[in-house]
């Protein structure tokens, strides 16, 4: 029996909230791959965070993370993100990250030294992620590991020849550069006039916004996001030089939501430019390119197409084989 153990430290949470809005990107994947790991035989998998309600799910046990010395060396221990949080044995000793971390952060955040004493080899995400993290922050190796949406956006009803209304979504953080999205908004109002965008909580909308029609979703449980999904004909995300994967692009590619995209971080991963969207050159080129969608639907249902045909191409399990890939477990 292999131990693997991971540590990660935000806020309390555990299996259980796999479908609530409360977690996001990162914590949807430590979710998505204990649960999955703890189902191969031979796999025992702890993870350690600020759960207040200890127990069991999915074969997977949730431990409040200051009870971690109390418990036998694993075989392999996976941080999420935090290089502090490494217990002081020894053993395989993986770091997951969820960010570029520049080497001034890097020392700034109290990693250094830590980084140094374990070791630990990084997991990254993308290649954008894996080629703009540095050297001195990744100096004992790196690898990539591209995750997915999870089975119940793989496995939902898609409607490959439904035309949905002239709704848009942006469903990413406001701060991942909404305002560029909002100053295209104009543009394309303007030549789509029953157009409507979505954009989460929190944002304070201004009387202009409202008379856009740009609206705040009501940002419930993960299915009441495939719901929406399914009734967008657009996924408007340019892109954030912090993006090292984004998660909602995935989900929204899984969903059969055309995407068009600035590029910037990750999105050019998540977009094949002129099949599942558009890669565009500047902000006239977005605008222009999210009109051609919103006002040909021989368009939209070409693109739809497209990503109806590759939307099972990856799942958990891939993700997981390839992880173990990484830690060098072999059955």
């Amino acid at each position: 029996m292999i131990d693997i153990y991971f540590l990660e430290k935000s806020f309390p949470f555990n299996g259980n909230d796999l479908n609530s809005s409360i977690i996001a990107g990162s914590e949807k994947t430590l979710i998505n791959i204990a649960n999955k790991l703890a189902s191969k035989k031979d796999i025992n998998v702890k993870v350690f965070n600020s759960t207040n309600n200890e127990q069991k799910i999915n074969n997977v046990d949730w431990i409040n993370i200051n009870r971690l010395n109390s418990f036998p060396k694993p075989e392999i221990v996976i941080s999420m993100s935090n290089m502090g949080l490494f217990p002081n044995y020894s053993c395989k000793k993986f770091l997951w990250s969820h960010s570029i971390q520049s080497l001034e952060k890097f020392i700034r955040k109290g990693q250094l030294i830590p980084f140094i004493k374990h070791r630990p080899r990084l997991i990254l995400e993308s290649f954008y992620h894996y080629n703009n993290r540095s050297f001195l922050t990744s100096a004992f190796g790196k690898d990539i590991l591209k995750i997915c949406a999870d089975i119940d956006f793989i496995n939902a009803d898609i409607d490959k020849n439904k035309i949905p209304p002239n709704n848009v979504i942006f469903n990413t953080r406001s701060d991942r550069n909404l305002n560029l999205v909002l100053k295209a908004w104009r543009d394309i109002k303007s030549e789509v006039d029953d157009a409507v965008l979505y954009i989460n909580p929190p944002f304070n909308l201004s009387d202009e916004d409202k008379s856009l029609d740009i609206k705040i979703r009501e940002k419930n449980n993960k299915f009441d996001l495939i719901k929406d999904l399914s009734n967008m004909k657009l996924m408007l995300n340019p892109g954030h030089k912090g993006e090292v994967f984004c998660l909602v692009a995935e989900e929204g590619r899984v969903m059969c939501v055309p995407i068009v995209t600035l590029g910037i971080g990750a999105l050019s991963e998540r977009v094949d430019d002129k099949i599942t969207g558009f890669i565009c050159k500047d902000l006239n080129d977005f605008v222009k390119k999210s009109i051609d969608i919103l006002n040909n639907n021989n368009l939209y249902l070409q693109i739809k197409s497209n990503l109806f045909d590759i939307r099972n191409m990856r799942n958990y399990e891939h993700v997981v084989e390839d992880l173990l890939e990484i830690l060098k477990i072999k059955f």
